[in-house]
């Protein structure tokens, strides 16, 4: 369920439920968990899955349980949009909230939290523009090289797509590791995913069957 790499000196864990640990700061990363996506398709008519939101708060909740978390950094993204400011979708995140009080979570305002609004106050997230530097690391939600820290970024949903007989293939979301910025997958489910490839440049790490294993 866990993939360790080293970059810039530092262990990070791959985890299989989409996020990054950072064993040394007690950190895990998320990206792109789009809350309230599915409630703003149905704002506007969509016939969309329902507790998606719920879903990606009970994987939230088992990563918390089995890692010692100092703080959780959300990697821009964590509302849809407007219509993610349902009471729904508000409430489960303010009861998920109040079973974790006391524990530090900053978001980096990504393009659709821009469109969505910052989360309510009484959520207790901290709002900080990007880059937000961290020892070697600039977390960021836009993929865009940092000209001195190695940049950890979301925004891609990165997704590998693994050939098998004939046609065969599965298209699962995957983290790509690269020189100088690298890929989160989307958090969030019902996200879709943009298709990334293996170069020279990049070591891709794909996410299935709850495991996480390199590619090549």
């Amino acid at each position: 369920m866990v993939c360790t790499v080293r970059l810039e000196g530092e262990e990070l864990w791959l985890l299989a439920d989409k996020a990054v640990y950072w064993p040394a700061r007690q950190c895990l990363m998320i990206a792109d968990a789009h809350f309230g996506k599915a409630s703003a398709y149905r704002s506007l008519g969509q016939p969309v899955p329902q507790g998606t939101t719920t879903e990606n708060l009970q994987r939230l909740d088992r990563l918390l349980s089995a890692l010692p978390c100092a703080q959780v950094i959300f990697l821009g993204d964590f509302l849809h949009g407007p219509g993610s400011h349902a009471s729904g979708t508000l409430g489960a995140l303010r009861s998920w909230r109040a079973l974790n009080p006391d524990l530090p979570m900053t978001l980096i305002r990504g393009n659709h939290d821009k469109r969505a609004g910052d989360p309510p106050e009484d959520l207790r997230i901290e709002v900080v523009t990007e880059p937000l530097l961290i020892g070697p690391f600039a977390l960021q939600h836009e993929p865009d090289a940092h000209p001195s820290h190695h940049v950890l970024a979301g925004h891609v949903h990165p997704v590998y797509r693994l050939r098998g007989k004939g046609r065969q293939s599965l298209r699962l979301p995957c983290f790509v590791v690269g020189a100088r910025v690298s890929l989160l997958p989307a958090f969030g489910a019902f996200t879709g995913g943009h298709r990334v490839e293996q170069d020279n440049d990049r070591r891709i790490y794909v996410i299935g069957d709850h495991d996480v294993w390199p590619v090549g």
